[in-house]
Order: C-alpha cells, then structure tokens, then sequence
C-alpha cells in the first residue's frame, strides 16, 4: 500500500470548531456556576472574602490568556503548554510542562465527577455516592468517544441552564441582602480582611482551577475551523466571561450568606452550594441548583476529559508516552485510547477528599501557566537562531513585559499553595524526570518531539506533521 493511501486513510481529528463552539467550550469548561465547587473551601481560606480571590485571579489569568493566545498564533496544534513549552526551551522542558500540566487535566475531570456524587446525594440520600460519581464517569467516556461535534451541541444546553440558575440565585441574593440584614458593607466581599493579601492570595491560587477553560480552548487548535484566528480570541473570550461570572456570584453570595465559615462541617463546606441555597427559604431552588449544577458539573467534566485525551495524544504522537495513546478512533476520529486512560485514572474519585483534588489541579495549571508566560518572551523576544531585525516597542511590550507580568503573577499565586501540595506535585514531577531518562536511554538521545522545520508554519503543514508524525532524535520520519 502506498505512503499516500496510508496517509489518506489514517485516522484525524476533525476541524468542525468555530469561534463561538470554541468560546462555549471553553466557558463550558469552566462553567459559570463552578463558583460553587471551591466556594466553602476558599471562604473558608479568606474568611469570605472570596470576590477579592476571585478579583486576584481573574487579572492574573488575563496576563495569561493573552501568552496563551500568543502561542497558540505561532503553533495551532494539539498541545497546549506542553506544545508550546517543547518549542520553545526543548523536548525536556516540554514534557516535564505536560507532565506537571496532566495533573490538573487528569483532577479535572474527578473533581466534577466527585462533585456529581456529593450534590446527587443531597437530594437523594439513600444512594451512595460513588454510585452516582461512577455512573457520571461511565456516560462522559461515552460522550468523548462519539466525537467533538456532540459535546459541542451539549455545550450550548449546559451554557443556557446554568446562566439561568445564575441570574435566580444573583436576583434572590440581592434581594435577601437588600431585605435583610445589610451589616455588611457592600463592597467588604472584596476587601482582604483579617487574613490580608495573604489569605486572598492562598485563595486566588486555589481559584486557579476555575480558569482553566482558556487554556483547554488550545488544545483544541486541530478540531478548529480558524485556529490562529478563533482560538486567541475564544482564549480572551472565555476568560472574561468565565471571570465576570465568577466575581458577580461570589459577590452576591457573600452579601446574602455570610457566616462563621470556621464553624461548618467539613460536608456542609463541600457542598456549600446546597448550604446557601437553603438560606434563601425557597423550597424549590435547592433541587434546581443541584439539577443544575450536576449539569454543568457534567459539562466541565466532559469537556475537561476531551482536553487532557488531546494531551495524552500528543504526547503519545510525539513518543514520549505510549505510542497506542495516539490512536484515533477510525469511526470518530476521537483519541479512544487517551480518553480511556483518562476514566481509569478518574476511578480515584471514589476515594480521594475533595480539597486534596482541588489543590493538585491549581499546582498543575499555575506550573503551566508561567512555562505559557515564558516561552512567549523565549519565541517572540530570543528566538532560536536569532533575531532578524530590531524590537518595536509594541513587542517588547506584548511579548516581553506582559507575559512578564502574568508569569510573576503566577508564581506568587502558585507560591501560596499548602506545603502538602507542593510535596505531592515535586513527586509528580519527579516521576516525569524518570520517564525522560527511560525515553532517552538515560539522557543519551535527545528528548522526542514535534519537528517544525518552519518558523511559522502554515496550517497546512501541521495537519501534514499531524498525519506523518515527524519526530526528531528519534531516527523516524
């Protein structure tokens, strides 16, 4: 059979992505009302002042976004980080990003499916919830391997629900507040309180979690119509939205419910969704938040598992990772092997504590997000083989001082983190270091990986490298 015949019957990701299916995914991601899925948890850390966490986050992640859709502009691929990092400071780097990455990407998906358990058995207690977290597992690996086109028509269901739970719970917030008792200042939510920037800090960095839609919007550079166009843009897009979203609900919440959060039990900050519902004395929302936020819950986590099997594919592609991890389903053109790799892993939902989940996505995103910061000022500012002409002050600007900002942003953000996380993440990540000696035989052949023989390559290219595969320090073509 011929090299043209193999090509053309290879099995690949689809480009059926515009910019508003790219945008909705990544909001759908970080869905509007995962406010609620660190909402005890970080008023817990800042003595309610989550807005002002939320504010923190928001400006550090818009630093971000924009490094991200820098990058993204330079290289469309599947990747994200990992991608870019690889590209910019070599295989080594890229992969320990990746790997250090797959810790969010792998928690991602859990923690929703944890999160399905717990409000599922709110409402019905005599079912255990782990029967609920596996059955959500189950159906989302179902919906990954039907393809993107699926996902992306759920996405606009999921985006309408949960705007609509917003705005009834804003609506009943302001109203309690305004008909009640009003001892706290309006804007006191974004004050940093007794615990001081400190406090806001250790929950910004814990909100980090809330934005990683941006970032799974690039790994979606294959499947979309218009990457170098569209995805920058979804990647701003997504941010603002998602943050907008974010700070108005804390905020509302924080007006209407805010007591002793030292005092609650370790279920009631868990599901402190269901906890500020009940304040509000109407029977019937209670049961609407949880139908609701099981649904958004399911979205993020469906759309949390499609991005972190795009990762696990390249790194598969790039041989860095078991070859079979680069399969594509022939009917689907989806990675069905990376995407059940992903539902094993998630089975430790049946057992690991909620905040354990959530403090090892935030390391995994916030280590990703300051490589995304540096291999901008690296690719745009020092690019291998030097620079051909001088800096405008536009690019040292956009390229140089920005990303400069939201990487130093990051690692005060990742620096706040508790010291069981960090133990946690440097085992993670020394595992990564062992994998690459065993790549390489011992560091004796450079680390494999995706060959742009461009320095911009066109869109064409890359679906070409897409299907061949080219690898370099490999010996294969």
């Amino acid at each position: 059979m011929s090299t043209e015949t193999t090509s053309a019957q290879r099995p690949r990701l689809k480009r059926e992505l515009g910019l508003l299916g790219l945008t909705l995914f990544g909001v759908t991601y970080m869905t509007v009302i995962t406010v609620f899925t660190t909402y005890g948890i970080v008023n817990q850390v800042t003595d309610g002042h989550l807005p002002a966490s939320y504010v923190v986050a928001v400006v550090t992640m818009l630093f971000t976004a924009g490094s991200y859709a820098a990058m993204v502009r330079k290289y469309p691929v599947a990747g994200s980080a990992y991608t870019y990092t690889q590209q910019s400071f070599g295989g080594a780097a890229g992969f320990l990003t990746g790997w250090v990455m797959l810790l969010d990407y792998l928690f991602i998906p859990m923690i929703n499916f944890m999160l399905i358990g717990i409000y599922l058995n709110t409402e019905f207690p005599a079912i255990p919830v782990w029967v609920f977290t596996l059955a959500a597992l189950l159906l989302v690996l179902l919906f990954n391997v039907l393809g993107i086109t699926l996902v992306n028509k759920a996405n606009f269901v999921i985006i309408a629900l949960s705007v609509v739970l917003v705005v009834v719970f804003m609506a009943l917030a302001f109203k309690e507040y305004l008909g009640g008792d009003m001892s706290v200042g309006i804007l006191e939510p974004f004050s940093f309180g007794e615990g001081g920037i400190g406090a806001v800090a250790s929950g910004a960095a814990i909100l980090a979690l809330s934005f990683l839609g941006f970032d799974a919007v690039s790994t979606l550079s294959e499947e979309a119509k218009r990457p170098r166009k569209d995805i920058p843009r979804a990647i701003v897009l997504a941010t603002l939205v998602g943050g907008l979203f974010f700070i108005l609900v804390s905020w509302s919440g924080g007006l209407a419910f805010h007591p002793d959060w030292s005092t609650l039990t370790p279920e009631q900050i868990d599901a402190a969704g269901t906890t500020v519902m009940d304040t509000f004395g109407v029977d019937w929302l209670t049961s609407f938040f949880v139908a609701v936020y099981v649904v958004g819950a399911f979205g993020s986590g469906m759309t949390g598992q499609v991005s972190v099997s795009r990762i696990l594919y390249a790194m598969g592609r790039d041989g860095m990772l078991p070859r079979p991890l680069s399969r594509l389903h022939r009917r689907f053109g989806t990675p069905v092997v990376a995407a059940c790799v992903v539902s094993v892993f998630a089975l430790s939902a049946l057992f690991l504590p909620l905040d354990v989940v959530a403090f090892m996505i935030s390391f995994g995103a916030l280590a990703a997000f300051a490589m995304v910061n540096l291999s901008v000022i690296r690719t745009y500012l020092f690019p291998r083989g030097g620079r051909q002409g001088p800096l405008t002050a536009w690019q040292v600007i956009r390229y140089g001082v920005l990303p400069l900002i939201g990487f130093a942003l990051t690692i005060w953000l990742w620096t706040s983190l508790e010291a069981t996380t960090w133990l946690v993440g440097l085992i993670w990540l020394a595992v990564g270091v062992v994998i690459i000696a065993l790549v390489t035989g011992f560091f004796k052949r450079p680390v494999p990986k995706m060959d742009f023989s461009e320095s911009d390559p066109t869109t064409e290219q890359i679906d070409q490298l897409a299907e061949e595969y080219p690898l370099e320090g490999t010996g294969r073509a």
